[in-house]
């Protein structure tokens, strides 16, 4: 499996405030130097809308995971924690799964997650995550908007419009997805 922190085409945020948490991400998808699309959505509902779900990483792969997630949703309803957990044993220990190039983040009504390849199933400090290429700039641009007057969808658009003016694999097309909590 390819390292992570290589993977370039994406920028995927997640961030709670208030009575609210999101997930943000952009619209472009490059192969090398070359912008094949930039209008992908790589954020979307799962579980009949009470779950939030974004990628980064290669899409048929992502697709798959988004897949198998809402399978584990289906047998574990409302215990996003289980059906991840149980995702990540799969995917680190299925032949097929543990090819797959991607990264996840997850979140209801009371959790967020980041899922990876390597069984990794984490809650983020202070409620803000941040994958892709350019995860860590918009990572960094919320957790300094964070305790402004702005509500979560304003400083997930905000943080992910800092990233596209950093990353070159991170484009200003932002599909949000968000909870009420």
């Amino acid at each position: 499996m390819s390292d992570p922190q290589q993977w370039h085409g994406t920028t995927i945020l997640s961030l709670r405030k208030g009575n609210r948490v999101v997930i943000a991400g952009d619209g472009q998808v490059s192969i090398g130097q070359t912008i094949i699309k930039s209008n992908a959505r790589k954020v979307r509902p799962l579980a009949g809308g009470s779950v939030i779900s974004g990628f980064a990483g290669a899409t048929a792969d992502a697709m798959t995971l988004f897949e198998r997630l809402e399978a584990k949703l289906e047998q574990y309803p409302l215990q996003l924690t289980r059906a991840c957990v149980e995702l990540a044993k799969d995917w680190r220990t299925d032949r097929y799964l543990r090819r797959l190039e991607a990264m996840m983040i997850v979140a209801d009504k009371q959790i967020s997650l980041v899922l990876t390849g390597t069984g990794d199933v984490l809650e983020p400090e202070h409620s803000l995550i941040g994958i892709g290429s350019g995860g860590n700039y918009a990572l960094a641009a919320a957790r300094a908007l964070i305790d402004t007057d702005m509500d979560a969808d304003a400083i997930a658009r905000k943080a992910m419009g800092i990233a596209a003016e950093i990353c070159v694999y991170t484009n200003n097309n932002v599909v949000v997805e968000s909870l009420a909590c």
